[in-house]
């Protein structure tokens, strides 16, 4: 096959895909039109929880089935007065009926490729070796789910009446955290905690879920053997994909949990070496299990746009602003190091712009708009990381999001009007601002770390809680800082921007995965009081979107983003950093600030209310053109 024809099949897979998103995406178009006759399977859906129908959860089970957060049904199960235990078994469920329904969409692609012969009998077997597997990880989630994060993690808070310090504390007195590179404490784990008698110990995967392990292993292993009958005659990967899974299998069969973060790395420095369009995702992070980070079971295929073409526009960006916070710092030798360490890393990030084909596992709770990886920074000093960019898929996921009346009674119809105006008919110019703050978010993690920030930062356990600020500034900073003025006309849009995702992720108060993303949003929300952009009276938000306020705005981003620079390369513990803009009230984190923690109060008593309602007063047929 040529490559100009396996392009064209790449497009065709890519069209496919698409295609089938928005027919998911139909289901919020009828839910909107109240074609309730059309919504069989959210019919299906409620009498599968044993739920009886009502507006809210018709709502809240599209969004888990479309969407794939849970977040408004666990709003509606607590307005239903539903425990905490019926609400975990309930959310277990709902996986389970979401996972089936997107198998079906994950075979029918799969299927779709092999019916067409698209592609190459190559790439052919590696979708089906990744649909497979994924079977196997996502009948592994919910035991994994159960055991580390409803189980163990549950146990520990009650163990120490919810003070995570102690906790954290007892993990490392007791040698509960598994050791990585040069047998220091690793920034994560690969491994679960078995309670045997009264104490706990920590067993490599393989041990702790033997069975589910050993199931994902065999498909590997069938996987590999597919894959050595055949040649990939236009990139040349097939032995980096054969190692690659190789490196798998050997990771997930490591029963000694000393060795497991070297495993991983194995598995990092094998993947780092695939460049093909068809990149293919395992467990790289960790943000649902708060105590050991032990990595989610993600599994997935990243399927590259074939009209994306690489440039440096965005990174150099990054560098430019990079260098001129560090001017900003003490010029020391240690400092320098972590600068270089950063920009090394920059040098050698590899981009991918495209849209998830196949996903498996922790996907199902909810697939990330962007990532860079791996976390190992080991590796990344030798290798540098992968960037992966779903633009395609955010823009239609965004354009296809119901208006809700939480949204227009929060923002006002004037800052809404404008936003999906610029939605729905701006194409290009959103994929700048998806550049500017989506993209510009994961080149914003690389900066400022080495291979021992995190462990470092972390013994108070909140380092993720700072990080995601940290990211989502560098990405603002660059373009704040950036003299060329060719994005200048993106500035109204980006602050919109800026101003939506902080006060919408207040709604994310008590979903403890995403708590980073709440935190995060809780110190922009400091920037944005700060600067008068907004303000809280009278129960109402105001907006202030003045040129002078966002001069005030760009100026607390860059002083509130040097210091952070500087907190970072002191390697300081993230709590006193967190602790400026947040303190624990209770069991979730509220602003320092009276006026911002009486707003966010506010926010989320309003969208328990009516955070699942949607706006009839306004259409998407008035700004489509």
């Amino acid at each position: 096959m040529n490559n100009d024809k396996f392009l064209n099949d790449l497009d065709e897979v890519y069209t496919f895909l698409n295609t089938q998103k928005s027919n998911v995406n139909k289901l919020i178009s009828y839910l909107e039109n109240n074609e309730f006759e059309k919504l069989t399977i959210i019919e299906e859906f409620a009498k599968y929880l044993e739920l009886p129908m009502s507006e809210d959860l018709r709502f809240a089970l599209v969004t888990r089935l479309v969407n794939l957060r849970d977040d408004s049904l666990v709003q509606v199960l607590k307005k239903n007065n539903k425990n905490e235990e019926e609400i975990i078994e309930l959310q277990e469920d709902a996986y389970c009926f979401t996972r089936d329904f997107w198998h079906e969409k994950h075979k029918n692609t799969v299927e779709y490729i092999q019916n067409n012969k698209l592609l190459t009998p190559f790439y052919r077997a590696v979708f089906e070796g990744v649909y497979q597997v994924g079977l196997k990880m996502s009948s592994w989630q919910s035991l994994w789910t159960a055991h580390i994060i409803n189980g163990i993690n549950k146990e520990l808070m009650n163990k120490f009446d919810g003070n995570e310090e102690k906790v954290f504390k007892y993990l490392e007195d007791e040698n509960l955290l598994d050791l990585g590179h040069n047998n220091i404490i690793a920034d994560r784990s690969y491994s679960a905690l078995v309670k045997e008698k009264d104490s706990y110990h920590s067993k490599a995967y393989i041990n702790a879920f033997k069975t589910q392990t050993t199931a994902v292993i065999d498909a590997l292993e069938d996987f590999e053997e597919s894959l050595i009958e055949l040649e990939d005659e236009e990139y040349n990967e097939k032995w980096n994909y054969i190692l690659y899974i190789q490196s798998l299998i050997k990771a997930f069969g490591e029963d000694k949990t000393h060795l497991l973060v070297s495993r991983w790395a194995d598995v990092d420095r094998a993947w780092m070496k695939i460049k093909s369009p068809v990149q293919i995702g395992h467990p790289l992070e960790y943000y649902e299990d708060h105590f050991r980070k032990a990595v989610a079971l993600e599994w997935d295929i990243r399927l590259t746009n074939p009209e994306f073409s690489q440039d440096d526009n965005r990174v150099n960006k990054i560098k430019s602003a990079f260098a001129k916070v560090f001017e900003n710092v003490e010029q020391n030798e240690k400092n320098k190091s972590v600068y270089d360490f950063s920009l090394k890393s920059l040098d050698q990030v590899q981009l991918y712009i495209g849209r998830p084909a196949l996903f498996f596992g922790a996907e199902l709770n909810g697939l990330f708009s962007a990532q860079v990886v791996p976390n190992d920074e080991i590796v990344s000093k030798e290798m540098g990381k992968k960037i992966f960019a779903f633009s395609d898929e955010i823009l239609q996921t965004t354009r296809a999001k119901p208006f809700l009346k939480l949204s227009s009674e929060i923002f006002g119809h004037e800052i809404l009007n404008e936003d999906r105006k610029f939605l729905f008919n701006e194409t290009a110019s959103w994929h700048k601002v998806y550049d500017i703050t989506t993209i510009g978010h994961e080149f914003g993690h690389i900066l400022w770390c080495d291979d021992e920030t995190e462990s470092v930062m972390n013994k108070s356990g909140n380092f993720k809680n700072i990080e995601e600020f940290k990211a989502t500034t560098g990405g603002l900073v660059s373009f704040f800082l950036d003299e060329s003025n060719d994005e200048k006309q993106l500035e109204k849009q980006v602050l919109i921007d800026t101003v939506k995702r902080a006060v919408g992720l207040m709604g994310w108060m008590e979903v403890d995965e995403v708590q980073p993303y709440y935190c995060e949003g809780i110190i922009h929300l400091s920037g944005l009081f700060d600067s008068e952009v907004l303000d809280f009276k009278d129960n109402k938000l105001i907006i202030d979107l003045s040129d002078s306020k966002y001069e005030e705005l760009k100026k607390w981003y860059v002083q509130t983003y040097t210091s952070l620079a500087k907190h970072y390369l002191d390697k300081k513990d993230a709590s006193e950093f967190l602790n400026i803009y947040a303190i624990k009230e209770g069991k979730y984190f509220m602003p320092v600030n009276k006026k911002i923690n009486e707003f966010v109060k506010y926010y989320f008593k309003r969208y328990q209310a009516i955070g699942q309602e949607l706006d009839t007063n306004d259409k998407k047929e008035n700004y489509i053109k």
